[in-house]
């Protein structure tokens, strides 16, 4: 016969929780976990620190692919002496004076001396349907204004390149330190949210990457053609923070789905608590388009309007899941 003294032992999905450890225990286990830490973020930056170079390349691809985007109605003619480009002219007509530029939105002008006799003159070749690589050889270059800058912005990037290196190590040992300490159930969703939260993370800053930041940087260079200033450099410092930030800003911007869903989870927000606020979010995410950005209005826009569709999509999440639960009870019952 059972004996009715003896407690109830705890379901499955609540049992866990591992080892009771004393407070001492606890900051033993934090202090390795700091040490850890430090140590995987050294090491990375190092190994950044050594392929600067690399990292660099990298973050020059969108300034080569802003080249490539152009007003509509627009054509650019690039003037080129030998392999140096001399200047480049944005046009509304197919004619540049008395030279016709074809269907094209690219015209390239092929400066050349020729001898004739004792005279030299200068002859124009032109070629309406030049190679892509010709576009991006023309693109707005990275300059550097400061003895110091190199070192400086090469510190910065390795910094973040090995923070980015060593995070899968990190969140390993984060997860041996809290893991442990939650029940089945919890271990469940938080292993979910990560994975969830990881993948959104990577698909905002390959969003940004790949899709946004070439525009946001060519919407930079019009603006500044629109005041009257000409861009044919960029500050190579600026540029890299600027890619930097923009690139962790979205992809922070895209964990808003995680962060309301687990207030959906715990029971703070529901589906109708959420779409009344929907009106707040826009005002919301215009405020956060403005923090998680630079200070640029096109990004923060962009932004913004990726916030709201994030937003959307949690509301319609909630929504399915409380019609679920619904009908799990209407089938219980």
């Amino acid at each position: 016969m059972a004996d009715l003294t003896e407690e109830p032992r705890p379901a499955e999905e609540d049992s866990g929780g591992g080892p009771v450890k004393s407070f001492l225990e606890h900051l033993e286990d934090l202090r390795w976990l700091l040490i850890k830490t430090a140590a995987a973020l050294f090491v990375s930056f190092v190994v950044c620190l050594y392929a600067t170079d690399k990292i660099v390349t990298i973050l020059k691809w969108p300034l080569k692919r802003a080249a490539l985007v152009h007003q509509k109605n627009t054509k650019k003619v690039i003037v080129r002496y030998g392999t140096n480009t001399l200047t480049t002219i944005d046009t509304r007509t197919n004619w540049l004076g008395s030279i016709e530029l074809g269907s094209n939105w690219l015209t390239v002008v092929q400066v050349e001396p020729v001898e004739i006799g004792s005279n030299i003159f200068l002859t124009a070749q032109i070629d309406r349907n030049p190679p892509e690589d010709t576009v991006l050889e023309s693109a707005t270059d990275l300059v550097y204004l400061d003895p110091s800058a190199p070192f400086l912005s090469s510190m910065h990037l390795a910094f973040y390149g090995g923070l980015l290196l060593a995070s899968p190590v990190i969140s390993f040992f984060l997860a041996q330190f809290i893991l442990p300490a939650l029940r089945v159930k919890e271990k469940k969703y938080a292993l979910r949210a990560a994975g969830v939260g990881v993948g959104l993370f990577l698909s905002g800053v390959a969003f940004c990457y790949f899709f946004v930041m070439a525009r946001a940087l060519k919407f930079a260079e019009w603006w500044a053609l629109w005041m009257g200033v000409k861009v044919p450099e960029w500050r190579a410092e600026t540029y890299f923070s600027f890619v930097t930030k923009f690139m962790l800003g979205m992809g922070l911007g895209f964990e808003l789905p995680v962060v309301l869903l687990a207030l959906v989870k715990i029971g703070i927000l529901d589906y109708r608590k959420l779409a009344a606020m929907r009106r707040y979010m826009v005002v919301i995410n215009l405020v956060l388009g403005a923090l998680l950005t630079t200070p640029e209005v096109f990004t923060q826009v962009v932004m913004a309007i990726v916030l709201q569709g994030l937003y959307e999509i949690s509301v319609w999440i909630a929504w399915y899941w409380e019609r679920r639960d619904r009908k799990r009870e209407e089938a219980g019952n």
